[in-house]
Formats: structure tokens, sequence, C-alpha cells
């Protein structure tokens, strides 16, 4: 009964962990349109929040693995909040650094918060793998896991778009409780962290044998590309449809010029449909393979995605939101196309727990170092949100910009079909 209830308690702070990771990942979109306002910044350049907190995983992927295997799953958490604590403050300062230099200040603070987000990723998925047994049942805990993470992107894109307002006015310090917020979370976290026992399972010693190993299973190497292009379904749809409601009829990329908060809570909508999503896959996860999960959500998201590229924009649906002047519900207008970006979030919820799961399937000893090698591509979420921007300003169309989506859409669908199988079973994993 004793090892139940400590397993329980691992599991249970591993779930909180994905809340936050959320909580502060989600924040660099509507970011966006802040940084867009104040600092005078292109589409691309808007983004510049997950061209940080991404890019970090390319810094920190390897690292983390290391330092779970040097000081186990608890101390790389405990330090990895305090690296969240101190990115937190730099972007909150950033606001008050002036135009000339508050850009740079707040790319810092981004990519200070994005190596934090990579430790953090880097303990929750295999712990949580490892303490559901993997398989199907691993799976499960981090589709349950997930459940939490989409609640907390909701709750961050309905505080910003209140936040917000105006966004042709909108400026940092109209993001301060949001930041701070999420400081506090993680000085709680760091606190209850610190006071739960964890029982860990032993890591194999760090060395480079390790990472050569571990890039010898081919089904591994294709799932790590999978959750950087992966990353195009989960962050571009909400990215680009805040961008494009919000960004005026007469910009060079015009969009429809509405409000802020208004957009956001349709942000929201998207982390709704993911957590409905995970739902769903938390409740069924141990009883539908992962490869049969991936191939139906993949297939319906180039369907959705297809749909939104070619689907007249004077088609319109009614969407609620919330008028956070008055605090009650309203309907607004909004092309068809965007509903199905919006549904796309049904899609991407159960995708990264699948890639991680089919990636990481049969690696033994070498699954904590390929949980970091796992965590450098997800700078893969920076490439392909930038390169979205890239395809909307060159082309002029945020519509068109969907193109990018669409294509990871085709490439995931390839890796659950053929991609994810383990070609090299012969190799040693104990």
């Amino acid at each position: 009964m004793s090892n139940q209830k400590k397993q329980w308690a691992a599991i249970i702070v591993m779930i909180a962990l994905f809340a936050m990771i959320a909580f502060v990942t989600n924040l660099c979109s509507p970011m966006g349109v802040i940084v867009k306002n104040q600092f005078g910044c292109s589409n691309f350049e808007a983004m510049v929040g997950n061209f940080g907190n991404f890019g970090a995983y390319l810094l920190m992927g390897i690292p983390s693995g290391m330092l779970i295997a040097k000081y186990g799953y608890k101390k790389t958490a405990l330090i990895g909040l305090v690296v969240g604590i101190v990115g937190i403050l730099i972007q909150w300062l950033s606001g008050m650094s002036g135009k000339e230099y508050g850009f740079m200040v707040y790319l810092c603070g981004a990519l200070i918060s994005g190596a934090c987000m990579c430790i953090l990723n880097t303990v929750v998925n295999p712990m949580l793998n490892i303490l559901g047994g993997g398989g199907n049942t691993g799976n499960q805990l981090i589709q349950i896991g997930g459940v939490f993470n989409s609640s907390a992107a909701v709750a961050v894109y309905i505080i910003m778009g209140a936040l917000i307002g105006d966004a042709a006015k909108a400026s940092i310090s109209d993001a301060t409780p949001a930041l701070f917020i999420a400081l506090a979370i993680f000085v709680l976290a760091f606190i209850i962290i610190l006071f739960t026992k964890i029982e860990e399972p032993e890591q194999a010693p760090v060395n480079l044998s390790l990472i050569s190993g571990a890039l010898q299973f081919r089904h591994f190497m294709l799932g790590a590309l999978a959750i950087g292009i992966y990353g195009s379904l989960e962050m571009g749809p909400p990215a680009y449809i805040l961008q494009y409601l919000t960004t005026p009829t007469n910009a060079p990329t015009p969009g429809l010029g509405m409000d802020a908060g208004y957009a956001g809570t349709l942000g929201a909508v998207f982390f709704i449909f993911m957590l409905i999503g995970r739902f769903v896959g938390a409740s069924i996860g141990g009883k539908v393979s992962t490869k049969a999960m991936m191939t139906f959500v993949s297939g319906l998201s180039i369907v959705l995605v297809l749909a939104g590229i070619f689907m007249p924009t004077d088609i319109t649906v009614s969407i609620p939101g919330i008028d956070y002047v008055k605090m009650e519900l309203i309907w607004g207008k909004v092309p068809v196309s965007v509903f199905c970006y919006l549904l796309v979030g049904l899609c991407a919820s159960v995708m990264w727990g699948g890639i991680f799961n089919l990636a990481t399937e049969g690696l033994g000893k070498y699954t904590a170092i390929a949980s970091g090698i796992f965590m450098t591509m997800v700078v893969g979420f920076a490439i392909m949100v930038g390169l979205q921007g890239w395809v909307a300003d060159l082309s002029g169309s945020f519509m068109t910009s969907f193109f990018v989506p669409l294509a990871a859409g085709v490439y995931i669908l390839w890796y659950s079909l053929i991609g994810s199988k383990n070609v090299n079973t012969d190799i040693k994993v104990d």
C-alpha cells in the first residue's frame, strides 16, 4: 500500500507540472499581439516569444536528459522551476526597458522560460510513461496529464484576452497579472515538489554511448522529427487565428480587425477542443492502440486544414465569446474556415503523447536520454510557427499560411502508419 501511495503522489505531481508547462508556454501566442504593437513587429517577428521559448529546447534538450540521469527526476524538476522564475521576471522587466532594448530583453526572458519548459517536459513525459508501465497505459497517463495541460492553456487565452482588450494599444504591462500568476505557480510548485517523496527508476550513468545508442533506433529518430513538425498543428492555429482576427483590414497581411478580447476567447476555444480530445484520449487510451489513435487524428487534421484553406471566408458561423466589460456571453461571426482550424485542436490533443509513446517504445535504458533528444526537437515548434508567419508575410494571406500545418499533418499520418515501426529490435536495451 505504501508503494502504491508513493506512486500516485508522483503521478499527481507530474500531472500538475504538465499544467504548468501549458500555462507558461501558451503565454507566447497572445503575447505576440502585445509584442507586435509595442515593438512594431511583423507577423514573423511577433512570434519572438515562441522562437525564444521553443528555441531553448535546442540548447537544453540533451542536457535535460543528462540532468535526469545524474540527479533524478525530482531534483531536475526543482532546477527547472528556479530557471522558470528567473525567465518570468525578465519578461516582466522587458516592458520597462524601452522600445529599443525591450524587444531583446523579452526574447531573453522567453529563452530562459523555454529552458525551464524543456527541463520540465523532459521530466514529465518519461515519468508518466514509466509510472503507467509503458504501452497503452503509459500513453493513457500522458493523455490525462494532457487534460490538465489543455485546461491551463484555456485559462491563459481567456485571461490574456481580458487583459489585452484593444490590440492597437496593448503593452507588456497589460500582461503583468498573467506573468505574476505564472510566477506564483512556479513558486508553489517548487514548495510542493520539494516536500513530495518520489520513488524514481534507476538511471544509466551519463555517457555519450547513451546518445549514440538512442540514435540507432529509426522509429525514435523519425518520431523526434515528428514532434518538431507537430508544433505546427498545436501552436500554429491558435497563434494565427488570433493574428488573423485582430490584424486591421488594411494591413499588408489583412485580417478582420476584431476586438482582441473576443479573439482571445476563440484562442481558448481551440484549447477547449484540445481538452475535449484529451478527455476522450485518456478514457480510451488503455483500450485503443496508440497507432490507431494517431492514424485517425492525423488523417482528420488533414481534412480540417484543407477545408479551412479552401472554404470561402465570406461564409460565417456564430461562435460564443465573452464581453469582459459586462462579463457576459456574446456571439460573434467568424469565417467557417476559422472554425475548421479551431477543430484541429481535437486532433492535436492526443498527438504529443501518442508520438512520444510510439517513439520511445522499446528503448529501455535509453529512454531518459532519448527524452532529452526528443525535447531538443521541440525547437521545431519555433521553426514551424515562424515558417507559417513567414509564409503569411510573403503571400499576404493568413489563409495561405495554413499550408504549413497541412504538411505537418501529412508527415504525422505517414509516421503513424509506417515510420513508427521499431525495426531495430536486435539492439540490447537492458
